[in-house]
C-alpha cells in the first residue's frame, strides 16, 4: 500500500428514493460506503465532512440524486471518500478559452477589451437605461407630460373605436335608468 490509489466516480443515488422518506440521507451514506467497498476492494470506508454536508444539505428526506466523489486508498488501510471539485476548475478554464476566441475572430485586440467590459454592464445596463430617460425628461418640459400619457394608455389599451362604443353604452344606460 505504498502507492495511493485515487479514483473519481459519479455515484447514482436514485434508489435512495425507494427507502422511507425519513431515512433517505442515512441510506445515501450507506450506499456510498457500499459503492466504495465494491469498487476499491477495502472494507474500511471514511467519508469526509464535505460529502456528509452535501448529502444532508437538504435534510434527511431529500438527498441529491447523484454525487461526484474522489476515492483514495490510504497507507493506513482505509478508503477516504471526498467531494470531487476538479470539474469546476476545468469548466472555468474552458469558459476563459472561449471568451478570448470571440475577439480573435473579430481580429481587433482593442475591441476584445471593450466587449468584456461591455458584457459586464449589460446586466446593469437595463437599470441604467431606465434611469437615463428620466434625467433627459427633466430638462425638457414637453417630455414631462409624456409619462403621464403612458399610464393612461396602459389603463385604456382599447382602440378608439371601442372607447367610443363604451362611451355610448355608458350614456344609454344612464338615459334608460332615468326613463
Amino acid at each position: 500500500m505504498s502507492q495511493d490509489v485515487e479514483r473519481v466516480y459519479t455515484i447514482n443515488l436514485g434508489k435512495v428514493l425507494l427507502s422511507p422518506d425519513n431515512q433517505r440521507a442515512k441510506r445515501a451514506v450507506n450506499m456510498i460506503k457500499e459503492f466504495a467497498r465494491h469498487h476499491m476492494k477495502i472494507e474500511q470506508i471514511k467519508l469526509e465532512e464535505d460529502v456528509s454536508h452535501l448529502l444532508w444539505s437538504r435534510g434527511i428526506r431529500h438527498p441529491p440524486r447523484k454525487i461526484r466523489v474522489r476515492m483514495e486508498k490510504t497507507d493506513e488501510g482505509y478508503v477516504l471518500v471526498s467531494k470531487y471539485e476538479g470539474e469546476e476548475e476545468s469548466i472555468e478554464k474552458e469558459e476563459k478559452k472561449i471568451e478570448p476566441a470571440k475577439p480573435e475572430s473579430a481580429a481587433k485586440p482593442e475591441s476584445a477589451a471593450k466587449p468584456e467590459s461591455a458584457a459586464k454592464p449589460e446586466s446593469a445596463a437595463k437599470p441604467e437605461s431606465a434611469a437615463k430617460p428620466e434625467p433627459a425628461a427633466e430638462p425638457e418640459p414637453a417630455a414631462e407630460p409624456e409619462p403621464a400619457a403612458e399610464p393612461d394608455a396602459k389603463s385604456n389599451d382599447a382602440p378608439k373605436s371601442f372607447k367610443k362604443k363604451d362611451d355610448e353604452i355608458k350614456k344609454k344606460p344612464k338615459s334608460k335608468s332615468k326613463d
